[in-house]
């Protein structure tokens, strides 16, 4: 069995070309945002190269709160959102343009 090589995917490239499908489209813009901050958190969280349990534990909360943050489903507050991004060592920007 060979080992199969695969190609990294951007999200970002990705989400450009579902977004032009209007069903895709108007979902996004009800759920999108919560979808996109969660893929950013997993992205972080994999690039300090953390575990969902330890991110849990940093913020005192379970893995499988994490793994549900993580997959979009899970609301957060701007509380809960801190706390992960301390804990990832990032900073937490809320914009309205």
């Amino acid at each position: 069995m060979k080992n199969k090589q695969f190609k990294a995917i951007d999200f970002d490239d990705v989400l450009k070309k579902e977004l032009k499908n209007k069903e895709f489209k108007r979902m996004f813009d009800e759920y999108g945002r919560q979808l996109e901050i969660s893929y950013r958190i997993l992205q972080l969280r994999k690039k300090k190269k953390m575990s969902q349990l330890l991110l849990a534990k940093k913020i005192g909360t379970t893995q499988s709160n994490i793994a549900r943050l993580e997959s979009g489903q899970q609301n957060f507050t701007i509380s809960f959102l801190d706390k992960v991004a301390v804990a990832l060592g990032a900073n937490l920007e809320i914009r309205f343009n």
